[in-house]
């Protein structure tokens, strides 16, 4: 190569041309890279909540052993509000009902299937979810926002409390809880016949409450919700309870479910 060649490879402008070149040519290569495929949102707490339910949960007639009891509270006492998409802002309420002092309850299914279900209600301040019964279910409940106060009763005779030949009768109920609730408060859990399996819930201020339950409602299965009236008797923590047409506050709004999703891998 003679002298002057080299002179014109080492010329400034020479070079910028090569480096012009290249930096074309790497920009052509990144073009043809295809773009990544944003990942679902989803929460490892809310995914292993629901795995878990699936293994607990085994459908009418059974109930979750201590050892799975005590699994699913592990996980529930660990959720947070940004594990099922909720901001501590509660924006969640219509703002007409924050405006106008609305009591109505609003909720939403995370998932359902014949085993159990996953759902939040969200509560007003003031709100109530009227003295209602979880027929054959264990239910786990965690309120993830807000001061919620619950009152809770059990039958005393849960053999022969539910003689449907006359509902409307009062029958004699052993108060199980009737306190404050915070999100500082261990998961509450109730049985189909212990544990203040009808209950009823008053919102102190703004709430939103997980709801685990195995299995769900289902009017199909015999499993509908009944609702009652309570009044206290002479000894302390019991109370009489009698059947009632369902109240018009037990009337809710379905809204939809737009949290972090669940990966079903079996489908």
């Amino acid at each position: 190569m003679t002298e002057s060649l080299m002179n014109q490879i080492r010329r400034p402008d020479a070079v910028g041309h090569v480096d012009r070149v290249i930096k074309k040519n790497r920009f052509k290569r990144k073009v043809r890279i295809a773009p990544k495929r944003p990942m679902p949102r989803v929460s490892m707490t809310l995914q292993r909540l629901f795995e878990s339910c699936r293994e607990v949960f085994r459908g009418l007639g059974t109930v979750p052993s201590p050892r799975d009891v005590k699994k699913l509270c592990h996980i529930l006492d660990g959720m947070k509000p940004e594990d099922v998409g909720l901001s501590m802002n509660l924006q969640f309420f219509k703002p007409k009902d924050v405006a106008e002092g609305g009591s109505r309850v609003t909720f939403t299914t995370i998932y359902q299937c014949e085993n159990f279900s996953l759902c939040i209600f969200f509560l007003p301040a003031t709100a109530v979810i009227p003295l209602h019964n979880h027929p054959e279910m264990t239910v786990f409940t965690k309120l993830l926002l807000g001061t919620m106060h619950i009152k809770a009763y059990d039958w005393v005779d849960p053999l022969n409390s539910d003689n449907l030949a006359s509902p409307s009768r009062p029958r004699l109920a052993r108060m199980k809880a009737n306190r404050e609730f915070t999100p500082r408060c261990n998961t509450s859990v109730l049985y189909p016949t212990s544990g203040g399996n009808i209950h009823e819930f008053t919102a102190v201020t703004p709430c939103a409450v997980l709801d685990v339950m195995g299995p769900p409602y289902s009017k199909d299965d015999g499993r509908d919700c009944s609702y009652y009236k309570d009044t206290p008797c002479g000894g302390d923590g019991y109370g009489w309870l009698e059947e009632i047409e369902m109240p018009n506050e037990s009337e809710m709004d379905g809204i939809e479910y737009l949290g972090p999703k669940i990966i079903d891998f079996t489908t």
